[in-house]
């Protein structure tokens, strides 16, 4: 007789990984900001923004296609799309600067395209991306006139995870380098990720999810200030915890 084996035994691993999550995540994120640190000559960083959404949405720009919703809960900012969304922050930010937040998708939503772009500008108006004579919908070609730095991390229903520099002739150039399919790269439902944006001197640019650098690039002709903002299309994102760091006043001087 073949003994009959208990549903919660079939799966041990599985029920372990919220708890091997909960211990390794204060080790991925300490390395992650020693490499900011170390990054940065170990300058002291300074909280210049920062927003917990426990109160409205003044700091943010919303640009939406008709269907979608963007509102505060919980102290998180939800983007639940149906057609394209981007949610810019409204104070633009210079290098060397670093953006951090939390965020994660929902099962219940199709688990695809944690998006950004930083350090956004429109070519003939750099100095307001909101300028009213270029207005967006939020649909995505809306943004292929902009100088920016993209990252589409499950994009494409999740097959795929890009950086690109949007150069602001409308062009897209994506290195092989920078597209990657590797199951490593690509989203987990209900996985609340620490992503960290980095745009240094030097031209160095980095987007950190976790602790791990996934994208490290040298930018030879770099965008030193810019806009940052949240990007998905048919998606929910929850995002938490939002900041930006830069170094102090005295060490930007020396």
């Amino acid at each position: 007789m073949i003994p009959r084996v208990e549903r919660d035994d079939q799966r041990p691993v599985q029920r372990l990984l919220p708890w091997i999550d909960a211990l390794l995540r204060p080790l991925a994120l300490s390395i992650g900001a020693w490499i900011s640190i170390s990054l940065l000559g170990a300058a002291p960083l300074e909280r210049i923004h920062h927003d917990d959404f426990s109160g409205d949405l003044r700091q943010w720009v919303v640009e939406q296609q008709p269907g979608g919703s963007v509102f505060l809960e919980s102290g998180r900012l939800i983007i639940a799309d149906a057609a394209g969304c981007t949610v810019w922050f409204r104070p633009p930010l210079e290098v060397p600067v670093i953006i951090r937040y939390d965020v994660s998708v929902p099962a219940t939503a199709r688990v695809s395209d944690l998006n950004c772009f930083w350090m956004a500008s429109h070519p003939t108006n750099p100095l307001d991306l909101f300028a009213a004579e270029r207005p967006r919908s939020g649909r995505f070609a809306d943004y292929d006139g902009l100088r920016t730095y993209y990252v589409g991390y499950g994009g494409n229903h999740n097959s795929t995870t890009r950086f690109r520099r949007y150069d602001g002739t409308g062009a897209r150039p994506l290195r092989p380098e920078h597209d990657r399919n590797t199951p490593d790269v690509l989203l987990r439902a209900d996985h609340r990720y620490h992503i960290e944006l980095r745009a240094l001197a030097g031209g160095r640019v980095q987007f950190v999810r976790d602790g791990e650098v996934i994208f490290d690039v040298t930018d030879t002709q770099p965008l030193t200030r810019g806009w940052f903002g949240f990007r998905t299309v048919n998606s929910r994102l929850e995002i938490s915890r939002f900041e930006v760091l830069s170094p102090t006043d005295a060490q930007k001087s020396n």
